[in-house]
Order: C-alpha cells, then structure tokens, then sequence
C-alpha cells in the first residue's frame, strides 16, 4: 500500500532576512522555525531542510538495517544510527555520513558490515539522495 506524507512550509521575507516555519501535516508533531542562518551558519534553535533529510535518513536506514537482520535470522539489542547531511551554500547538499552502532548477539563482523552495507544501499531515502555520496561508519559492539 502506498503512502504519502505531507508537510508545509511559510515563507516571509527574502532568503537572508526572511524566515519560515515548517509544519509536520500528516503526523501533527509540531512546527519548526527555519532561516537561511541557520541553514548555511548556526542552528540557533531552528531547522533546516537537511537536518530534516538527516532525521528521515537516520531512521529509514535503522528501519532497513533491522529487517535485513531479521531476514539474516538476527536480532540486535539495540541499534543505533544517526545521519549527517552536509550543505554547501552555493553548491547544495554534497553528502550524508550514516554512523551505526549495534549489539547483535551471535553475529559475525563479516555478516553485520554486509548487512549495513546492504541496508545502506537500499534504503529508499538512501535512493533518493543518489545524487550525493553517502558514506557510513558502522560499529559492532560487544
């Protein structure tokens, strides 16, 4: 079944100045202050559209990474990854760095960097971002 999430955004003002607020439509979790500071300086208490790419990367790849291990017969204490989404004013997003940290009991090294390897690649938000390299650092805890 196909799905579709919606979000929204106001704009008021130019791009140095100006400032916006994006909205979460389909889950209602909140509104979130956006600037062009803090898109290409500081964050100060605001967004930006990668930090919100970053948030879908880092749970698309858990969620791709866990079923591949359930298909693998695996199941992981705890996993735990996060994205960094790299923006370049004037030349656009240039990357995301996935880092994965993981217990998976009776786990090989080879099967687990496989396995992340694997869910790195497809990963449907890794897809999407197909335009940029997409780097990952993956950690097998013991």
């Amino acid at each position: 079944m196909a799905t579709t999430r919606n979000a929204h955004t106001g704009w008021i003002g130019d791009l140095p100045k100006g400032a916006g607020k994006v909205t979460l439509d389909s889950s209602g979790l909140g509104t979130f202050d956006v600037t062009w500071k803090a898109r290409a300086e500081q964050a100060e208490g605001k967004t930006s559209p990668e930090e919100l790419i970053a948030a879908a990367h880092s749970a698309c790849f858990a969620m791709a990474f866990s079923a591949a291990l359930s298909e693998a017969g695996k199941a992981a204490d705890y996993v735990n990854t996060s994205a960094a989404v790299t923006f370049v004013p004037g030349t656009g997003i240039t990357g995301s760095h996935l880092t994965l940290a993981a217990k998976i009991p009776g786990i090989s090294q080879d099967d687990f960097t496989r396995i992340a390897d694997g869910a790195k690649a497809g990963c449907p938000v890794s897809a999407a971002l197909a335009g940029i390299e997409i780097t990952l650092d993956a950690t097998l805890d013991a």
